[in-house]
Order: structure tokens, then sequence, then C-alpha cells
């Protein structure tokens, strides 16, 4: 599928690398059973996908487009997430609102994923995973590896007495926070994670919606096997 500046398409498109933070759209996708286009990319899109960047001058994914004529552009995966959430809202049970009395807590997850659990990993990619030949920023990726271990207290706290995140039922939290968790598994941070937290992923894994959306472009898996 060739990249296009305007999407005159109704369906949304996902401009997606595997493994990514776009994990995060095309699983909320899959469960919330809309119909999108999806075009898989290797990672790093910017350098990797000729006028990438004319597409998404940041260079990074996800990329998101909607609307009839392409009029809605995004590039925050849980923003993204919590969009289609609430487009679709009366053909699911996946957001929750202001009325009810987890609103706090979700919204308080939703953020929690990026700036407190995915952030510090992002360091650890750049400097271990990723490293260039010759870097010398090996102690920057110990310090944010203990950084994210630290981080996750809160998590492993509160799954001591709940199944999901919020309101006793799968939401749009549940897929910003798994991410975060799933990453972490790649990037082998998951010695960090107390027996609540492993088995509360296992039960997201176990999602049919993302088992589909895993798979896609899987062949351009950009992390190295071990």
């Amino acid at each position: 599928m060739k990249s296009s500046l305007v999407n005159t398409k109704v369906k949304p498109k996902l401009w997606h690398c595997y493994n990514s933070r776009s994990l995060r759209v095309l699983w909320a996708l899959e469960e919330l059973g809309i119909e999108y286009d999806v075009e898989t990319m290797a990672f790093p899109p910017r350098y990797t996908v000729e006028k990438y960047k004319a597409l998404n001058s940041l260079g990074t994914v996800p990329f998101f487009v909607d609307g009839v004529n392409g009029e809605i552009q995004m590039t925050e995966s849980v923003a993204i997430c919590q969009y289609l959430g609430e487009k679709y809202q009366s053909t699911n049970n996946m957001i929750l609102s202001v009325v009810d009395s987890d609103y706090g807590d979700y919204l308080n997850w939703l953020y929690h994923s990026d700036a407190t659990l995915t952030f510090p990993q992002t360091l650890v990619l750049r400097y271990r995973a990723f490293a260039a030949q010759g870097c010398t920023q090996q102690k920057t990726a110990d310090d944010y590896d203990a950084w994210f271990a630290a981080r996750l207290t809160r998590l492993s706290e509160h799954l001591l007495h709940h199944e999901y995140l919020c309101a006793e039922r799968f939401t749009i939290a549940d897929i910003a926070i798994g991410f975060s968790l799933h990453l972490a598994t790649l990037l082998q941070l998951d010695g960090h994670f107390s027996p609540q937290i492993s088995a509360y992923l296992l039960r997201l894994k176990h999602r049919p919606a993302f088992q589909r959306a895993q798979a896609i472009g899987k062949e351009l898996d950009p992390f190295p096997q071990k």
C-alpha cells in the first residue's frame, strides 16, 4: 500500500511499525471491531521509508488519519486509543466518562502508561537495545532500567486487588498500560515484574484482539532475536 498525504477514505488509516507504540492503536481497533487500513513499515520509518517525514513531520509512529478528507491527524498512541473509544462508545464498553466513579483512575492510568512507564524504557531502548556502535551511555540505560523498576510500584499494588485497572472491566486504560508492559518484556525488563503484574500481562496477551494486532507486520520486527 502506498502512502498518501490525504486519506479520502471513510475508514481510518494507521501507519504502523511492529512492536512499536502503534501496536496500542491496532489493538484498540481490533477490540472495537473497527474497519481500518494499515500500512506497515520498517523501524524507524523516518530513515526506512522515503518521504515519510513529508507525511508526518515528527517521523514517528503511530501516525493516524481519520475523517472523510483525512482532516483528523494524530501521532500520540494513547490519545488515538482514547479518541477511538470515545468515537465508537455506542458500540463498546471500553471507556469511562466523567459520570463514572473510576473516571479519575481511568485518566490517570492512561497518562501513567507513557509519562511514567514507557518514558524510562525509551532510554533503555536508545542506549542498550539499539545502541549505536561505540555508544558510551550504558550507565544511562542502567539508571533508567532502575527507574522503570521503581515506577512499577503503584501498578503492582493496584493489581493485588484488581483483575483490570478500572471499573472491574477491560478498558482502553488496559491497552495503554498493557503495551508498556509488553515493551518491557521486549527490553528484558520483565524481571522487575511482580507476580500480579506478570499475571495481568498474560491475561491481556491472551485476548484474541491483542493476538490479531500483534501478528500484523511481524516480518518487520525491529527487536533483536535472543
